[in-house]
């Protein structure tokens, strides 16, 4: 990695926002083969960025060593040892700012994510609106690498992560079948604004079930015991919530022929694969810019011609009156229909 530049990419958080950083970054480093990058985020999102060739990984410690300011002075002094040639600021928060403003203070150029949060706001109001599709979060990571000098396209393969081997291990846990078509199913979502109701789900499992196996993410004790009890109702399915870490869910999931996912987290994951993922949209919509990436055509979205005001939320947190019920404009047939078109 001699004579490389060496840039810094700062994105703490979340987990969906963290997957999306991958495409970007692989991008870059098959257009700009002189690069080489140190991502800081939560050390648990570490498998999202192993075996990618010229990228390390370093752990930022925000509720322990590196809390506050003296923890990201700290944090920022640990970094200036890598010999940081330039500072990609893609969350812009508190605490990214501090850590890019100190590189800054010493010379080192930085650049920062315009997350268009006036755009934002317009698209979810509800006097006024402005429906229109946005600039994509991928496409807003790239802008700012274009700031330090480092134009890509996003539109190319070379952007996705190869599948991956099962380990025996994991391949005892499914059942594996060599040839067998595998669904992901990931039903739940940090927000009740995005998440489909799971009775309608069952009545998606149901049915591919019939001729697939199925596969159930998710995480957190109570998705956990939802999902098992749904996996004991239905043939050839199988919940790997709370069995595995990320790095084995990844490897799952790089050998699906099919992810079905809320706006959440599974379905970047997915896509990082080249995995056709289905994603599911209620209070939120694709047009804030969060589709997964290349999956553009794969969205299913809730009835606006019922529901004329959604999108009510950009990340899925405000549900108003009346609108509590906006996933259930979507029918288990439409999901089911979509799907088994993808997996022809």
């Amino acid at each position: 990695m001699q004579n490389k530049k060496h840039l810094l990419v700062i994105r703490m958080s979340a987990m969906g926002d963290v997957a999306m950083t991958v495409p970007v970054i692989k991008t870059l480093l098959s257009q700009h083969p002189n690069l080489k990058f140190t991502v800081v985020s939560k050390a648990f999102l570490r498998p999202l960025f192993d075996g990618i060739e010229n990228v390390d990984f370093y752990a930022a410690n925000t509720t322990g060593k590196h809390k506050g300011t003296i923890g990201i002075y700290k944090l920022y002094k640990e970094l200036k040892k890598l010999k940081i040639d330039a500072v990609a600021d893609l969350h812009n928060v508190l605490r990214s700012k501090l850590l890019r403003t100190l590189f800054k203070i010493d010379g080192t150029p930085t650049a920062f994510i315009d997350k268009g949060r006036a755009e934002k706001k317009a698209l979810t109001a509800l006097k006024n609106k402005v429906f229109k599709p946005l600039k994509s979060t991928h496409q807003r990571y790239a802008d700012v690498f274009a700031k330090l000098s480092y134009a890509i396209n996003l539109s190319t393969s070379s952007s996705l992560k190869e599948k991956e081997e099962l380990s025996k291990e994991l391949k005892a846990l499914i059942d594996y079948q060599p040839l067998e078509k595998i669904i992901g199913i990931a039903p739940f979502a940090a927000h009740e604004g995005k998440k489909y109701p799971l009775e309608l789900m069952e009545e998606v499992i149901n049915e591919l079930a019939k001729n697939y196996k199925i596969l159930l993410f998710g995480g957190g004790a109570s998705e956990t015991t939802a999902l098992t009890e749904i996996s004991k109702k239905y043939k050839n399915t199988f919940c790997v919530a709370g069995k595995v870490k990320l790095k084995e869910e990844l490897s799952l999931i790089s050998n699906l022929a099919l992810m079905i996912s809320m706006d959440s987290g599974n379905g970047h994951f997915s896509a990082l694969f080249g995995v056709p993922t289905i994603s599911i949209w209620g209070a939120t919509h694709p047009y804030a810019g969060f589709t997964p990436f290349l999956q553009d055509k794969n969205c299913i979205c809730a009835n606006r011609e019922q529901f004329p005001l959604l999108p009510t939320s950009v990340y899925g947190n405000k549900i108003i009156p009346n609108y509590q019920r906006v996933m259930y404009s979507i029918a288990p047939k439409i999901i089911i229909q979509k799907a088994l078109s993808l997996l022809k």
